[in-house]
């Protein structure tokens, strides 16, 4: 009976001593709170465009912290195989970064330039933070202070007509045969692509012509080929928006400022005042500009 009662006894010490140390962990688990010190970083580790974006890119850098009532600055190193002036441009203060008084967030402006030269390769440009202002802060976050301490950004070659244009469509005889408006027409953000850099799509040709389509929300487009000596062709090609009618034409690529001039030929049948039905050709003047 005493054996039995030891091994109670025992029994009870040993649950109430475990019982002690999970509070004790959970506790201390509780109470357990970042210190700091506060850092600086990178919002992102690492971004990838295609050169012939045309717009300004924004590379924040953020501070993990409360806000400051002060500025924080913030120096910074260009590394990478990217050439500065040829591939990209930073724009604005060079090499410093700020965080502006009550706010979080501060920016790198990166400008990319389009050289494409229908090579595909990859460029890189590395950003690395390497001190702060107030010295409060720290630079990256972790042991060493690695994390979010660079950030690499990576440019990708695009073909030589790849990007964002401007479309403008010229009057023509054609405005009077489909009772189109006869000023000039013009439409922002057309998307030109290619695959193979030899033929191209032109994301949209519905310039002002809302009332041929139905509604400027339809987006035709159409492929040209790039000849190799500054010659574009439009080859033979149906359009799902035109019915059973067929594209064609020629154009034609200024290298002083890419800009691109193609003469759309559409052969459809129409329907004369007299109800007959003729088969003609109408040219569509079109301009595409780098945006």
């Amino acid at each position: 009976m005493k054996m039995r009662h030891y091994k109670y006894l025992l029994t009870c010490i040993i649950a109430l001593a475990t019982g002690w140390l999970v509070v004790a962990c959970e506790e201390q688990d509780i109470d357990r709170t970042f210190e700091g010190p506060y850092f600086v970083r990178f919002t992102d580790s690492s971004l990838t465009y295609k050169e012939s974006y045309s717009k300004t890119i924004g590379i924040k850098v953020h501070n993990a912290g409360p806000q400051l009532d002060e500025a924080i600055k913030i120096n910074y190193v260009i590394s990478g195989t990217a050439r500065e002036g040829k591939d990209y441009a930073i724009e604005g203060t060079k090499g410093t970064v700020t965080i502006p008084a009550k706010q979080s967030f501060g920016t790198i402006n990166l400008k990319l330039i389009n050289n494409a030269n229908n090579i595909l390769e990859s460029q890189t440009v590395v950003l690395t933070l390497t001190d702060v202002q107030p010295s409060s802060l720290r630079v990256g976050f972790g042991k060493e202070g690695l994390l979010g301490k660079s950030i690499t950004f990576t440019i990708e070659d695009d073909c030589l007509f790849s990007g964002t244009y401007s479309g403008v469509r010229q009057n023509g005889a054609y405005v009077n045969i489909l009772q189109l408006p006869t000023t000039t027409a013009t439409l922002s953000n057309i998307a030109i692509s290619s695959l193979d850099c030899k033929t191209y799509t032109i994301g949209n040709w519905n310039i002002g012509m809302a009332d041929f389509f139905g509604f400027n929300a339809i987006k035709p487009t159409f492929t040209f080929v790039d000849n190799g000596d500054n010659s574009l062709t439009i080859p033979v090609q149906s359009n799902a928006d035109l019915g059973g009618d067929t594209l064609s034409g020629t154009g034609s690529w200024n290298p002083q400022n890419r800009q691109i001039s193609l003469n759309l030929r559409w052969r459809a049948t129409f329907t004369t005042p007299s109800g007959k039905d003729s088969v003609g050709t109408i040219t569509f003047p079109l301009t595409y500009t780098p945006q």
